[in-house]
């Protein structure tokens, strides 16, 4: 096996034995056939696109197999052979959609190769063979390091976008349009004789379809649960039987809360899950009491001393430590071989019978709350008032201080960045990342919080949105906002998210704690010269820098 899709690799080169976050060379090898085919898929969709034709199942398809092979996300060889069967099929279908465009059109269907041919092998083994044929090394070698770094700097970014693309669609929002990009992308990903400078700009057309499919989302979590509002949220346990919810997906947690509405079972959330609180929707049910524990990385240590059931949605899961092996609990697409799932129809009778098993909390502990829900909606209303206290001088520098967590030496310079900024700062946060200070009193500044939770990692959205608004009321371009970006990265929603930055043309972002390994020198070099991203160096000589530079 080869991955390097994750900020936690081995040796920050790739993981050649068995993946950092728990993958085996087996299911390795099986999600670089899934790409390869899905790859197969898309050639064939994206000319029946600009014939006019579609088929909704097979974008459905192609979105659900590129988020499997989103990191911690399927783990079983047997899901992913089934993943692999449907994207053969779904391949056919597109090929026969095509042929079909093609006739009514009068024209005649070209003939396609590479991931378009692509059939099955019979078997677990002869699948991995294929798989191997079809690696990154291979491409390596085929291609040169640059160009098959940027190929997958865009297959990254197409991954975290499927995985939001996903969490839109299961709340019935979708647009056409924004299949047929990732369909065009993908197409784009089987041609080799592109130019260094083609694949960089298709990196930005990336973020841009990752800004819109981000932006879909934000429409579906806020019309399904309503505009998130400042919240607190407790982070204590109570007494009673409990479930703690992971992941990041919003309907799944509403369907766990109707289900145990009145069972004397209480809810918590984990990781990702915590900006739920702040959806009225979702905050009406009183059985909704707090969140436990922090990022995805503790689960392990986190789960075992749960006393109660897990569930994890979407991703993020780790090896289940035998312990609660039989408590824990997935759904969607999240896979762990030997861990009991949870099908399409979302009835949750298993999780609630483990957690009525189980002892559950036995006493209250201390009261501890913090405070969530800082999203566009809610901190545009206040605008007013954070342009007034810029303007006065009471607000010197906003610093957006987000991204994923993880397990790897150096995230602790996120927590003393955060401790570091002065007091006439504002700090912005979401996703993970902001585990690592969000108990931390920031205190407020004129009644306006130093700390703003905006929410999840597609909650960058609603930073961006927050960004620009201030922007055109200091009649100024964002990278002249007194804002600085220091985002961490862990996974493919991230890669995703700095393309986004990328394509609006945002500056100086420090990105950390280690750089990515498919960036290659050379493409660094160009990112750093166009855009003036750098690799994090120590709290205080970049918060000096920062500040320096905002003063001059």
């Amino acid at each position: 096996m080869y991955c390097y899709q994750c900020e936690q690799t081995a040796q920050g080169t790739g993981c050649t034995k068995f993946g950092v976050c728990g993958k085996d060379p087996t299911s390795a090898t099986l999600q670089d056939l899934l790409v390869y085919a899905v790859e197969g898929i898309s050639q064939y969709a994206h000319r029946a696109a600009q014939l006019g034709a579609r088929d909704p199942a097979i974008d459905r398809t192609m979105i659900e197999c590129l988020f499997a092979t989103v990191t911690n996300v399927d783990f079983d060889p047997d899901r992913l052979q089934g993943h692999l069967r449907d994207a053969a099929d779904a391949r056919d279908r597109a090929r026969r959609l095509y042929e079909s465009a093609c006739d009514r059109a009068g024209q005649k269907p070209e003939t396609l190769h590479g991931p378009a041919s692509w059939q099955p092998a019979m078997g677990l083994d002869a699948l991995v063979r294929q798989g191997e044929e079809v690696s990154i090394l291979k491409r390596q070698t085929q291609l040169g390091p640059d160009r098959s770094g940027l190929q997958d700097l865009i297959l990254f970014g197409l991954k975290g976008a499927a995985a939001y693309a996903d969490h839109a669609y299961l709340l019935g929002y979708e647009e056409p349009a924004l299949y047929a990009a990732f369909h065009e992308t993908l197409d784009f990903l089987t041609h080799s004789d592109v130019s260094i400078d083609e694949l960089l700009a298709r990196a930005l057309e990336t973020g841009k379809l990752n800004f819109d499919v981000m932006a879909l989302l934000d429409r579906a979590n806020t019309g399904c649960y309503g505009q998130p509002e400042p919240t607190r949220v407790r982070v204590t346990p109570i007494r009673g039987k409990a479930i703690v919810v992971s992941g990041h997906d919003l309907k799944d947690l509403d369907a766990l809360l109707r289900q145990t509405e009145g069972r004397g079972i209480n809810v918590y959330t984990h990781g990702e899950m915590l900006p739920c609180h702040a959806y009225p929707g979702l905050k009406k049910y009183k059985h909704l009491v707090g969140n436990y524990g922090g990022a995805w990385q503790d689960q392990r240590t986190e789960f075992d001393a749960f006393p109660g059931a897990i569930l994890m949605t979407t991703n993020c899961i780790q090896r289940p430590k035998e312990p609660y092996q039989g408590r824990i609990f997935t759904t969607g697409l999240v896979a762990w071989p030997g861990v009991r799932h949870i099908g399409p129809n979302r009835d949750f009778t298993p999780v609630l019978e483990a957690a009525l098993a189980a002892e559950g909390f036995t006493a209250d502990t201390p009261e501890q709350w913090i405070t969530v829900g800082f999203g566009h909606h809610a901190v545009l209303a206040a605008a007013d008032k954070i342009v007034a206290a810029v303007k006065a001088g009471q607000i010197r520098h906003f610093f957006l201080i987000g991204g994923c967590d993880g397990a790897k030496s150096g995230r602790n310079y996120y927590t003393e960045f955060a401790q570091r900024t002065p007091h006439d700062c504002v700090i912005l946060t979401l996703a993970c990342g902001k585990y690592r200070f969000n108990k931390l009193d920031f205190g407020s500044i004129d009644g306006i919080p130093r700390l703003l939770d905006v929410g999840q990692c597609n909650d960058a959205y609603s930073a961006i949105r927050i960004a620009t608004a201030l922007a055109e009321a200091f009649h100024c371009d964002v990278n002249q906002l007194p804002l600085s970006l220091i985002l961490s990265w862990y996974e493919q929603k991230a890669v995703a998210i700095l393309l986004t930055l990328l394509y609006l043309g945002i500056r100086n972002i420090r990105l950390g704690p280690s750089l990515p390994a498919f960036v290659t020198p050379a493409v660094l070099g160009v990112l750093a010269q166009k855009f003036a991203i750098a690799p994090i160096t120590t709290p205080e000589a970049d918060l000096a820098a920062i500040l320096q530079g905002a003063a001059s």
